[in-house]
Formats: structure tokens, sequence, C-alpha cells
């Protein structure tokens, strides 16, 4: 039989899920599920709900394509579900996932490997609610979710601390406040592709990372040599220290004014957007890397025991 007749890999691209990011999970799925296609594999939308293994068990797929965002997609859940199923999968696998997902786990990961992160502490709802936790400024946000869900900048001038949204978990992360320009870089493999100066109204949260025209990149960042380089060193060293594989963003802010001393890791993220105005495969594209090369290279990296 030529090879022109084998028949193509199916692959299960999995978007959607229950997380606050579901949204998000969906547009990244169908854009991905449409450059497979394009690349020639043979694809099958999956809305993850309760019942992903039944279905997963039903379609036998050749490999999982994971596009989920948030909790139960992206934080070791659905990776342990595949590793028990035993689908080849993309991304991260259990512990890696797990590890990002968590910041205060993470960022003790960052911290022995020698990545300069800010201070933070987990606190209770109520006591961050009834006093300063940290001296402003400080930002709060969830400790386990992603996507700028649910953050709260606490300025230096507040006149007290904030009072959070219900849907906020009961245990939050209060860390110290970094000021600068928004800055990150994206991992393939074993090479950190470059760095994008993210440009915004105020700062990038939820809006600018997802609406049409909420922010701005600049690809590559136009920043002194030893900034951009270091972007690139901590990025691609914060994915060996979680263990991540395939494909990583790490998010920095640099302060201009302190040089070197001023640029910090905020966070890695394990399964990168993949909508329109995602910033991986804008970096991807700028390194020759078109999207259906860049969707096909993530599948053609998927295994279990990750």
């Amino acid at each position: 039989m030529g090879l022109s007749s084998r028949t193509p890999p199916k692959v299960a691209v999995l978007m959607g899920g229950p997380s606050a990011e579901r949204e998000v999970s969906l547009s990244s799925g169908r854009e991905c599920a449409a450059a497979l296609r394009e690349a020639g594999f043979d694809v099958v939308e999956l809305d993850a709900g309760p019942d992903l293994a039944a279905r997963l068990a039903d379609i036998n797929p050749d490999i999982a394509f994971n596009a989920l965002h948030g909790r139960w997609g992206e934080d070791g859940c659905v990776q342990g579900m595949l590793e028990w199923l035993r689908i080849p999968y993309t991304h991260s696998g259990v512990l890696a996932s797990a590890l990002a997902m968590d910041k205060q786990r993470s960022k003790a990961a960052f911290r022995a490997a020698g990545l300069p992160i800010v201070d933070s502490v987990i606190a209770a709802r109520e006591e961050v609610e009834a006093r300063h936790v940290l001296a402003p400024p400080y930002v709060v946000k969830p400790n386990n979710e992603g996507s700028s869900v649910g953050v709260y900048i606490v300025a230096k001038t507040a006149n007290g601390p904030p009072q959070l949204a219900r849907e906020m978990p009961d245990q939050v992360m209060v860390e110290t406040y970094a000021p600068g320009r928004e800055l990150t870089a994206t991992v393939m493999g074993d090479r950190a592709l470059t760095v994008t100066d993210i440009i915004t109204e105020s700062w990038y949260d939820y809006h600018a990372k997802y609406a049409a025209g909420g922010s701005r990149h600049d690809v590559p960042a136009n920043l002194p040599g030893e900034i951009f380089d270091a972007c690139l060193d901590y990025a691609l060293r914060a994915h060996q220290a979680l263990g991540c594989r395939g494909v990583s963003r790490t998010d920095f802010r640099w302060d201009e004014e302190r040089g070197l001393a001023g640029l910090v890791l905020l966070e890695t993220n394990t399964q990168p957007g993949m909508t329109p105005t995602s910033l991986s495969p804008e970096q991807a594209a700028h390194c020759g890397i078109g999207f259906p090369d860049f969707c096909k290279w993530i599948v053609e990296d998927a295994s279990c025991n990750r």
C-alpha cells in the first residue's frame, strides 16, 4: 500500500469543558481543529463533559489534542485520565500540569531553579477582605485559575482591602505588585521562540487577552539585548523546572528603571491560548512556523508517560 492511501491519524481535539475559561477553550479548539484538518489529520471536535472518558473510548482516537484551558483540563485531571486510557496526548503531563496551575507551588519550583519571582502568600478570602495582608500595592487572584480570571489590583493609595466576588475561592493568592511592561516568551520543545511586548490601555486582563483589538503585540519585543535574552533563558528554565512538555508560555513584568533586576517571572502556562489573538501562534509565525505546522508539531510531539 502506497503512502498516499494510508489512513491519516485520528485526532480528538478536546475543548470547552466546565472551567471559567470555557469560551476561550472553545475558540482555541475550533482554530486548532481547522488547522489540523488543513495539515491532513482526521479530526474529531469533542466538548469535554462528564462523559469524556466514555466518548473517547467510543471514538478511539490515535491522539488527543488538549485545547482545554483552566481547571480540570489544564491542571493534571484530564492528563491523568488520558494516561489511564493510554491515549497519547499533547502538552504537559500530569505532574507538570498540576504544578503550573498551582501558582504557589510553581513559584517554589521557580525559586529552587534560581528564577526571579515576587513575594506572595496564600490567605483566606475573609482575611483578605478584612485587612491588607501585604503592604499595597498588591494583587489578589485565585491560586489555580488562568487567563486573568478574578484578578484584583490593590493600589498603593487604596482606602481599604478589596471586596471579592462570590466566585472567588475560599483561599486566594496575594502577591506583591510588579510594575512595568508585560512580556511573554513561548517555549516549543527545547527552544524558546521569541519575546512579545504586550501593550494595553491598562493591564493584560481577560478582555485584553481575548477580545479583538484588546491589546497590541510587538513581536519581537523592542528590548535591550540583555533583557530579551534573559526572557528566553528564564522561559526555557521555567519550562524545565516544572517538567513541561510540548509548548508552554511564560509571562514576565519588566521595570525598565531597574534593568535586569526589574525583570520578574509571573507564571508559566502549560496550554497557551490558540485563538486568533493568542501570543504563542504569533511567536511561532514570527519564527517561520505557520499555524497548521505549529499545530502539527504539537500533535507529533504527543505521547503518554509525559
